[in-house]
C-alpha cells in the first residue's frame, strides 16, 4: 500500500485530476472556492470533469472565483444552462448564494469546519448552504446524518476537498488549512476505492455509506496513524491499472 501511494502521489497525478483547479490559483479564498465547487463535479467521465470545470472557472467565472461569488453575478446568469451532467447553473447559483453567506461571516471557510470531527464540520457546512437558501437543500451537497430512513451519506466530494486542502503532501494535496489536523480527515469513498478495499480484505460491509467510511478509514489508520487518507493514491492507483476503471471517478 505504501508503495503504490507513493506511486501516485506524484505531481503527474494532478494533470488529469480535478486536483488540479485549486493547484491554479494562489489567493486562499479562490483556492478554498475551487477546491469545493471542483469536488462537486468530480464525478463521471474524467476528461468530462476537466472540461466541465475548465467552463466553470474559465468562461463562467471568469478566472476570479471569490470576486464572482462576492459580486452576485451567478444571480444573473440563466439557471438552465448546464455546466457538469445533471449540474447547472441554477446549482451553481446556489453553491454560490452560501458561499457569500458564508464568506459575509468568515474571513475563510475553513471556520465552518473546525469541529471536534469531519462529519460535525460536513454537517454545518451543509446546514449554512440551507440557511442561505431560505430551507432549500440540493442533491449535490449529500447528508453526512441519516434522513428519513436513508443511511447517512459517504461525502465523497466533501471529504475528498478536505484531502486537498487539509493534507500537505507538497506535491498533490495543498494543505492550505492548518486547523483541521490529517489524522482527523476520512478516505473519500467511491465504487471503485469500495470494491477494491473490499477486493484487498479492507472492507467486508458492503454499503457505500458513512460507516463504510469510518470502517474503511479506521482500517487505513492502522497502517498510518497520522495520515490515513494518503491510501487513497493507492486505492486509486490500483483501479487505475485496471482497464475497466481508468478514465472514471464515480460518486
Amino acid at each position: 500500500m505504501n508503495e503504490k501511494a507513493e506511486k501516485y502521489n506524484c505531481k503527474e497525478f494532478i494533470k488529469n485530476d480535478p486536483v488540479q483547479f485549486p493547484h491554479a490559483f494562489s489567493e486562499k479564498r479562490d483556492v478554498e472556492i475551487v477546491a469545493f465547487l471542483a469536488s462537486v463535479i468530480a464525478w463521471g467521465n474524467r476528461r468530462m470533469i476537466i472540461n466541465s470545470g475548465n467552463r466553470m472557472f474559465g468562461s463562467i467565472m471568469g478566472g476570479r472565483p471569490y470576486e464572482y461569488v462576492m459580486r452576485g453575478e451567478w444571480d444573473k446568469a440563466d439557471g438552465s444552462v448546464n455546466i457538469h451532467r445533471t449540474f447547472f447553473m441554477r446549482d451553481l447559483a446556489y453553491l454560490c448564494r452560501g458561499l457569500r453567506y458564508i464568506y459575509s461571516g468568515h474571513e475563510s471557510m475553513e471556520s465552518i469546519f473546525i469541529a471536534d470531527d469531519v462529519w460535525t464540520g460536513i454537517d454545518a457546512f451543509r446546514t449554512a448552504l440551507i440557511e442561505a437558501n431560505s430551507g432549500e437543500q440540493t442533491r449535490h451537497i449529500s447528508n453526512p446524518k441519516s434522513e428519513k430512513g436513508r443511511p447517512a451519506s459517504a461525502c465523497k466530494r466533501l471529504n475528498m476537498m478536505l484531502r486537498w486542502l487539509c493534507r500537505h503532501d507538497g506535491i498533490v494535496d495543498l494543505g492550505i488549512w492548518k486547523k483541521i489536523s490529517p489524522e482527523k480527515l476520512m478516505i473519500p469513498l467511491d465504487v471503485h476505492v469500495a470494491r477494491i478495499s473490499r477486493e484487498l480484505g479492507l472492507l467486508q460491509r458492503k454499503q457505500n455509506d458513512r460507516k463504510t467510511v469510518e470502517m474503511l478509514t479506521a482500517q487505513l489508520r492502522e497502517l498510518s496513524p497520522e495520515d490515513p487518507v494518503k491510501y487513497d493514491f493507492a486505492l486509486f492507483g490500483i483501479g487505475v491499472e485496471e482497464k475497466n476503471v481508468t478514465n472514471k471517478i464515480i460518486d
